[in-house]
């Protein structure tokens, strides 16, 4: 397992946005994920408003009840009074039970939406950004602070619009009765403003921390769980845990950091509410003793004081929320916004657009950016590529193949092998020089087609979770169960799918973990098979399977080779002796180049390798013959 980080860098790919205030174009943008739910929201700000009001009216029928008992003292009519108020908190309770499942409603819709837009983000983005970016980071940004954010998007909105109707009812109501009195009150609001910009910077910056400590957590968890093998091989539990004891303590410090301060700053709302209703008790009191205004009036203004207030702290613990949620806003919304550094040009998607114009069903024969389906050379000229711009990996890399060749890439671990055939995939793109495709280069071609033309074997094959027939017919949707049978038998894999309890419809576990490393890379096999690709690559692509059932593989490969572009890479040289040209690649140089006899006739780097795998074979079976 690699070992975990535990350095905490203010500046890294944890980190999102350093301002301190709050972001409003960020919040428009967030709540516009709200916008294709216009009748929810409308009918919550109805029922949010109408909560209000109901509110409100309360302590008016307090006013009501003891002035008119105060007048006509047992002729008051009581009865009516207490139905009306059994009425109206009938009518708070329907409110309030209507907004409540309309903003959870609100919710889910939010969540679902924000949570796609990101995963749909992710699935344009080249290699390179997963490079750099850890599992638990993004999915982090998926579950946690997607929760936090539409929490905060529903809630929040419900409040904002509860508060604030709530503020104006009470305000009108109170400038009505006594606006001496009401304008006391609002003296207080101003100081509340103040007290939440001076919190709110050290609010949020505790926030970025805590999400970014949570989300180096779940990077931990991640590596745990899926490096467990290595872990215990190597014995490296203490020393996970100690690292991953580091993190805790860290999140431990942030997370208590950020939860006193908002602590703090809700007491401090409370306390200024406090001396609002303080001072209007002792206004409204001198009032009543002057004889200004009556007892019924003075419970009343104090009631809607206190209510006035209500919103006020609600609306400051949801301040305190936005600011530590601002940190989860900036970072999904760095997932949903994230440029893909491979992407179509303008050129292309305007083609693209104009044969969609031209032709809603356009022939098999053009490709959805106006180019052909059908190439017949690929040519690298003067490639040069680096992961980081310091650190080359291949050098002036030239090579031109022909439809039908079948293309070996050999040489030393680290040499670029791989790297040179996910140039020509464009999973990556060249840092300088062209991949032509009919001498165009491929930036000019549409990435989705280009990709939609290939099959790949990896050396570590991918297997998801499902049937064995899912996981074949991946490789193309739309085959029938007699296709990807067809694929299964011509790849060698038919004999151990029939061997297991369901045969094709057995479940292969999570990752495939309920198959040998072996058995997966057949699967892998049969669904590039069936794919029917016009670029084939084969990375060790039978580095797991036995020698027989590799026999079988190089057997089929003969008649899948015809007619694609085929690239092999390999180790063991007795898989590619057949291929129409091998090339020898050390440290990202082509040092050879020919057929596998004319290597061998070189004596070079090429024939060293023979000799030394042939070697290794004859030691091993003089060992098992001593």
């Amino acid at each position: 397992m690699t070992e975990i980080s535990t350095d905490f860098d203010p500046i890294d790919e944890y980190k999102d946005a350093t301002g301190a205030s709050i972001n409003i174009e960020l919040w428009k943008r967030l709540f516009s994920f709200t916008k294709p739910y216009k009748k929810v929201i409308k009918t919550l700000i109805f029922f949010a408003a109408l909560t209000g009001v109901f509110e409100m009216i309360f302590p008016l029928m307090t006013k009501w009840i003891i002035d008119d008992v105060q007048q006509n003292g047992t002729d008051a009519n009581l009865v009516m009074w207490f139905l009306l108020y059994v009425a109206m908190a009938v009518g708070l309770a329907l409110c309030t039970g209507t907004f409540i499942w309309l903003v959870s409603k609100l919710r889910v819709y939010t969540s679902h939406d924000i949570r796609k837009a990101a995963f749909e983000n992710l699935q344009r983005q080249s290699f390179a950004y997963f490079d750099y970016r850890p599992v638990g980071w993004i999915v982090a940004r998926l579950t946690s602070d997607c929760e936090r954010l539409t929490n905060i998007l529903a809630w929040g909105l419900f409040d904002l619009i509860w508060g604030t109707t709530m503020m104006i009812a009470v305000s009108t109501a109170l400038m009505i009765m006594h606006w001496k009195l009401a304008l006391l009150v609002l003296t207080i609001v101003p100081v509340v403003f103040w007290i939440s910009a001076k919190i709110r910077k050290t609010i949020l910056h505790s926030a970025r921390e805590v999400r970014a400590t949570n989300s180096r957590i779940t990077g931990s968890y991640n590596e745990s769980i899926m490096g467990v093998t290595t872990s215990k091989a190597f014995t490296r539990e203490h020393e996970n845990l100690r690292d991953f004891q580091v993190l805790t303590k860290r999140m431990y410090s942030a997370s208590v950091k950020n939860l006193t301060l908002a602590a703090i700053y809700v007491p401090i709302i409370l306390v200024a509410s406090s001396v609002g209703v303080a001072m209007a008790l002792a206004y409204g009191g001198s009032e009543l003793l002057a004889g200004i205004i009556t007892a019924g009036s003075l419970i009343a203004a104090m009631t809607l004081v206190q209510h006035f207030f209500d919103p006020v702290e609600f609306m400051g613990h949801w301040f305190a929320e936005m600011q530590m949620a601002q940190a989860s806003a900036e970072r999904i919304l760095g997932v949903i916004d994230a440029q893909s550094e491979i992407e179509d040009s303008t050129l292309v998607k305007l083609k693209k657009e104009l044969v969609a114009l031209q032709n809603s069903n356009p022939s098999t024969e053009i490709a959805e950016d106006g180019g052909t389906n059908d190439i017949s050379s690929i040519e690298l000229q003067n490639v040069d590529f680096g992961y980081q711009q310091d650190e080359p990996v291949l050098h002036d890399i030239n090579l031109t193949v022909h439809r039908g060749e079948t293309i070996a890439f050999v040489g030393p671990t680290g040499g670029g092998k791989t790297t040179l055939v996910s140039l020509i995939s464009r999973f990556y793109e060249p840092t300088s020089g062209r991949v032509l495709l009919d001498g165009v280069d491929y930036r000019n071609r549409s990435l989705r087609w280009l990709q939609s033309k290939l099959g790949i074997v990896l050396q570590t094959a991918h297997v998801f979770s499902g049937t064995i027939m899912e996981n074949i017919r991946y490789g193309r949707l739309d085959a029938t169960n007699e296709e990807v049978k067809e694929a299964a038998k011509l790849t060698g894999a038919e004999d151990f799918i029939l061997s297991m309890p369901d045969a094709y419809e057995s479940e292969v576990g999570e990752s495939g973990n309920r198959l040998s490393s072996g058995q997966k890379q057949l699967l892998s096999y049969a669904r590039a098979v069936l794919a029917d690709p016009l670029i084939l690559i084969l990375d060790e692509a039978t580095s797991s399977v036995d020698t027989e059932t590799e026999q079988k593989i190089q057997k089929s490969m003969e008649s899948l080779v015809k007619g694609r572009f085929s690239f092999v890479i390999a180790h063991r040289l007795s898989t590619i002796q057949k291929a129409d040209r091998i090339f020898f690649i050390k440290q990202g140089h082509v040092v050879e180049e020919g057929t596998h006899s004319e290597l061998l006739a070189l004596n070079g780097e090429y024939a060293a390798l023979q000799f030394n795998q042939h070697f290794v074979v004859d030691q091993s079976v003089g060992s098992e013959g001593s």
